[in-house]
C-alpha cells in the first residue's frame, strides 16, 4: 500500500526515527514524498477464536489424558499396536482414493504420541534412562505380532455375516 503526502520545507514527514537525519531536516525539499505503509497485521492468536471451545477442547484432553495414565504398559502396548494399524488402513485408504476422513490422521497420530509420551514418563520414574528406552523399544517393536487392525477384523466379520445370510436364503 502506498501513501502519498506533499512536504514542505518546514514539515518532514516520516514514519521511522531511522529516515530523519541531519540533511533532511535543513533540505528544502517542496515535492511529493512516497512511502511504503504496510497494513498492520494482527498475528493469528486463540483470542481470535471462541475461548469456550478452547477451554472444551483442553477438557477432553485432560480426560483423555486421564484415561490413558489409568491403563497398565500392557494396554497402551496393545493400543498402540492398534493405533498404528489404523493409521496403516486410513493411508491405504487415502492412496486408493477412497472415503476417509482426513482428520483421523490428526486424531490417531496425537493419541499414538499421547500414549507414547506416558509410557516414557513411567519409564522415567522406574529410572530407565533413554538409551536403555530405546533399546527396549527396539526389542519390543521386534516381539508384536503381525494382525489386522479392529476396523479391518470389523469389516471382515460383517462380510462374513453378509455371506452366511446369502447361504441361509
Amino acid at each position: 500500500m502506498l501513501s502519498l503526502s506533499a512536504a514542505s520545507p518546514s514539515s518532514v514527514f516520516c514514519c521511522s526515527s531511522k529516515s530523519i537525519s541531519t540533511n533532511a531536516k535543513s533540505s528544502s525539499f517542496h515535492g511529493i514524498r512516497i512511502q511504503h505503509a504496510l497494513p498492520i497485521r494482527m498475528p493469528y492468536s486463540s483470542s481470535l477464536r471462541n475461548p469456550a471451545s478452547s477451554v472444551v477442547m483442553m477438557a477432553k484432553r485432560e480426560e483423555e489424558m486421564k484415561e490413558i495414565r489409568a491403563k497398565t504398559t500392557e494396554e497402551f502396548n496393545e493400543e498402540i499396536v492398534d493405533l498404528k494399524g489404523e493409521l496403516f488402513m486410513l493411508r491405504l485408504q487415502k492412496s486408493v482414493r477412497n472415503e476417509f476422513k482426513s482428520s483421523e490422521f490428526r486424531r490417531m497420530r496425537k493419541r499414538i504420541a499421547r500414549m507414547l509420551t506416558v509410557r516414557r514418563e513411567r519409564e522415567i520414574e522406574e529410572g530407565i534412562n533413554k538409551r536403555l528406552s530405546r533399546k527396549l523399544d527396539r526389542q519390543w517393536k521386534k516381539s508384536i505380532i503381525v494382525r489386522p487392525p479392529p476396523s479391518l477384523k470389523k469389516l471382515q466379520e460383517e462380510e462374513a455375516a453378509e455371506k452366511e445370510a446369502e447361504k441361509s436364503t
